[in-house]
């Protein structure tokens, strides 16, 4: 199976006033093309850091971390961007959806990036709410969905861009227990359409979905 996404002797550490705090310790992964992977561990144990890693939204202290063939760890900003808008559709426990933007036009944003003609983005955005049940509420502001709905609003976005890998970050968070079933069900569902699903969370019960639980403390995988 295709290796999408490798992490070798990863060392993160950020200085906090005088100190210096080791984030990541060392970390060694493969993800392969069509894993679900759950990413665990106690408050400060690294999993955010671990996020940013992955979502090439932040580079390594030392180590290498391979998109593909790809060592992110020695591109530019503006490349950087390219691959996280192409190759990694993110999910956030706060929806982060534009608040004066529609759903339709929240989904589409995406595609903006990409250059994607207005027409295809619309006529894409649209199929895509319709796969998260959502196609009745595209004209709809943010604030006029339910949690649930804002999330799958998000899912939505996620995909626009068909991405490789999807990371999802506490993404039931916020939810209500049934709710963040439903959308935990949507990520099963995604997986075994072929996307790679890497989800950081504290909740075990939500871990056990994952093909792979990987446990982190003090920085490293234990």
């Amino acid at each position: 199976m295709t290796t999408q996404l490798k992490l070798k002797n990863v060392h993160k550490e950020y200085k906090m006033g005088d100190s210096l705090v080791k984030a990541l310790d060392g970390i060694d992964l493969e993800i392969k093309k069509g894993d679900f992977i759950a990413i665990v561990g106690p408050s400060g144990s690294g999993k955010s850091t671990m996020m940013n890693m992955v979502g090439a939204l932040d580079i390594a202290s030392e180590g290498n971390i391979y998109l593909g063939e790809v060592d992110i760890e020695h591109l530019e900003e503006s490349e950087l961007a390219q691959i996280r808008g192409r190759r990694i559709g993110f999910v956030f426990q706060t929806f982060n959806l534009v608040p004066t933007l529609t759903a339709l036009e929240n989904v589409a944003l995406p595609m903006m990036f990409q250059e994607i003609g207005k027409t295809e983005r619309e006529e894409r955005a649209l199929e895509l709410l319709e796969k998260v049940g959502l196609g009745d509420r595209a004209n709809h502001l943010p604030n006029e969905l339910s949690g649930g709905q804002r999330q799958r609003v998000a899912i939505a976005r996620a995909l626009a861009n068909d991405p490789d890998i999807i990371l999802a970050d506490e993404p039931t968070g916020n939810l209500d227990s049934k709710t963040g079933k439903e959308v935990l069900d949507m990520f099963v569902r995604l997986n075994k359409e072929g996307k790679t699903i890497i989800m950081v969370t504290h909740d075990m019960e939500l871990a056990k979905k994952a093909k792979k639980i990987i446990r982190l403390k003090d920085g490293r995988i234990v």
